[in-house]
């Protein structure tokens, strides 16, 4: 068999076997002790608001005081400047204690990360360089002072899978702006002080090109909140429907200029990957939890059942999966950049898969392992198990698309297509 296609296919090796990874920094150090603090209060408050499916306002108050709702507004405009993997490490930390309150938070800060680095790298005239500068320093204000910010994202469509242009509509006025639409599984509905939506520009023919962000005031005047709150998991998010009719907002509430938006999830793949985190906290929490329990260390449960073999076979296979997750999510998130590699963007996908279903096969390996009596609702892991399945439902990113996604990219180069 002639193997000249190995010539080809080895720079595919290369982009496997040569992996610059990125240690962990003082700050990012800092900033998990922090969540540290602050963790098990969280892990305590989390029965009841799974219980009530209620939002976690005191926890929010702890992120206020500790300052984390500036967590990624950039440091010299005042946040504490984390990055992108500093971001994706503390927001597994907050899971680890609560996954609703890491869920959540993901939308509140994914609203200064995408608005921050990314857009700075990008080529703006100068402007829309003015516009966006003054206008995020409003909103990171905002968030500095203590403003929570949602991200609502789904409508029901294939908008949010980027596959058509957002139903929510925004028509120019000349003062602003003028919103009309809806938002299903809005997180934070009702609890947000602003919700950042994605919306399409009200012209003729629109395609997501046109696609505009803005930050909606909650109290403004069209804004409501609609619909029950009962799910299988993640029942503290709170994600209930918003509707807009008739909203009115100044210019300032975009939060990026037009058109982009589209640029900056064509060049920045893995700003869809920030929930990914919240799934990697679950999973290693899981874990512990079963560590915990079988060693009887687990209050309430003072029987060691460690030295059965299936407990130590199960233990093992949820180890094994748990530390492939970390290396591919610390490999991932290592890999954030403008216009990565086709490898790194798989690689993104691939990382998201990965997460979301061992999180789900951890937690569920779990139940089976510590047996009956964990089930119950005074101790976590039946929480987790519920929580867990959630994750492969979650847009932009679900696991479905990543696999779809994932097939097509390793087939097809770009701009190939078949006759």
């Amino acid at each position: 068999m002639n193997s000249n296609y190995l010539n080809e296919y080895a720079k595919s090796a290369d982009g496997n076997t040569f992996f610059d990874g990125q240690p962990i920094t003082e700050l990012q150090r800092e900033l998990i002790a922090a969540v540290d603090e602050y963790g098990v209060k969280w892990a305590e408050r989390a029965f009841e608001h799974d219980v009530n499916a209620s939002f976690p306002t005191e926890n929010y108050e702890d992120l206020k005081q500790m300052g984390f709702l500036a967590l990624c507004v950039p440091k010299r405009l005042g946040g504490l400047g984390a990055d992108y993997r500093t971001y994706m490490l503390v927001a597994s930390r907050i899971a680890y204690y609560c996954g609703s309150t890491a869920n959540t938070f993901n939308m509140h800060n994914a609203n200064a990360l995408w608005t921050a680095d990314m857009v700075d790298g990008m080529e703006l005239t100068e402007q829309q360089r003015e516009l966006h500068e003054n206008n995020r320093r409003i909103h990171y204000q905002n968030m500095i002072d203590g403003k929570i910010y949602s991200q609502p994202f789904s409508e029901g469509s294939g908008a949010a899978a980027g596959r058509q242009p957002f139903g929510t509509v925004a028509s120019k006025t000349a003062d602003g702006w003028v919103l009309n639409g809806k938002k299903i599984f809005a997180s934070l509905s009702g609890s947000a002080d602003y919700y950042g939506v994605l919306c399409t520009e009200d012209v003729e023919n629109p395609t997501m090109a046109n696609t505009l962000f803005m930050a909606v005031p909650a109290d403004a005047e069209g804004v409501s909140v609609v619909g029950d709150w009962d799910p299988l998991g993640m029942r503290a998010t709170v994600s209930r429907t918003l509707l807009f009719n008739n909203v009115k907002i100044p210019t300032t509430a975009q939060m990026m200029p037009s058109g982009v938006y589209i640029q900056a999830a064509m060049h920045h793949p893995h700003m869809f990957m920030t929930l990914t985190p919240t799934y990697m906290g679950v999973a290693q929490a899981a874990f512990d939890f079963t560590v915990a329990y079988l060693r009887g260390e687990v209050d309430g449960v003072p029987v060691k059942r460690r030295m059965y073999p299936t407990k130590q076979v199960g233990v093992a296979n949820m180890f094994v999966k748990l530390q492939q997750a970390w290396a591919l999510f610390h490999w991932a998130t290592s890999e954030f950049q403008h216009s990565p590699s086709r490898q790194a963007r798989m690689r993104a996908f691939a990382c998201q898969y990965t997460v979301m279903e061992y999180c789900a096969q951890i937690c569920s390996e779990a139940v089976k392992v510590c047996g009956g009596q964990a089930m119950l609702k005074t101790f976590p892991l039946e929480r987790m198990f519920r929580d867990s399945r959630c994750g492969a439902l979650m847009l932009p990113w679900t696991a479905e698309i990543c696999i779809d996604r994932l097939g097509y990219g390793l087939l097809y180069k770009e701009g190939e297509r078949d006759e």
